[in-house]
């Protein structure tokens, strides 16, 4: 069986240290970095399955390094941080973190979240009726569901999404014109133990509205729903081919 690979990206040792003794006794691999132009020699010498990433880094802080990897990189990113203030939570979020973890912290609880996003990660464990139709076409765009990847007609590579970004747009394509929830959709996306309020959502309908949309301001595609939440307002055309 292949370890997962984790990056810790902290200046603390202490906790690099401490995640490193942890999660290697539970059967992953770690490398650890103390600022941000080691973490990029890792990432250019290694292939990393997760990051967990601290804010509080000297140079480029964490928020700085998530918005960098965004552009052209979907590898998961759980950032840490020593302040639990919804404002960083959200900041975190629209900068492209798939989860966000307040220092001090329980050793187990990590370990949870890092199985959590790595598990939404993997195509090969998501249900029958997702790999039954492994791409969704909307308007120019082709979301792949077995590749997890989402593609624009005439583009030369993918457009990077974040797991949740892409769990958002995949509970809205298979279910086109219905009216969500922002609890179903986090429900769908992250899991009930990873709220950290109706933010939340927003964030990640913001963030997918600027990556699909010919026009945020003006969307086409996910449509507001006042009160209530969101509706995918686009046809789709499913195939299993």
């Amino acid at each position: 069986m292949v370890k997962e690979h984790i990056l810790v990206v902290d200046d603390d040792p202490q906790v690099t240290s401490f995640l490193q003794r942890y999660l290697e006794k539970q059967g992953c691999r770690v490398s650890c970095a103390a600022d941000g132009n080691a973490m990029d020699a890792v990432l250019d010498s290694s292939k990393i399955d997760l990051i967990l990433l601290d804010i509080g880094l000297p140079g480029r802080n964490g928020f700085d390094i998530t918005r960098e990897l965004r552009v052209n990189s979907n590898i998961p990113i759980i950032v840490l941080s020593g302040r639990d203030e919804i404002f960083d939570r959200v900041v975190g979020l629209e900068f492209g973190a798939d989860d966000y973890i307040t220092k001090p912290f329980e050793a187990r609880e990590v370990l949870a979240r890092i199985r959590t996003v790595l598990r939404r990660a993997r195509p090969e464990e998501k249900g029958t009726n997702e790999t039954e139709m492994p791409q969704v076409q909307f308007g120019d765009w082709v979301l792949n569901v077995n590749e997890r990847t989402l593609t624009a007609a005439g583009a030369s590579g993918a457009t990077p999404l974040t797991t949740t970004e892409f769990d958002v747009l995949l509970a809205f394509v298979t279910n086109p014109h219905m009216v969500f929830s922002r609890d179903q959709l986090l429900d769908k996306a992250r899991g009930r133990e990873t709220i950290v309020g109706d933010r939340t959502i927003d964030v990640h309908v913001a963030r997918l509205r600027k990556k699909i949309e010919p026009d945020p301001a003006a969307p086409t595609f996910i449509k507001t729903v006042h009160g209530i939440g969101y509706c995918f307002a686009a046809n789709v055309r499913k195939s299993s081919a």
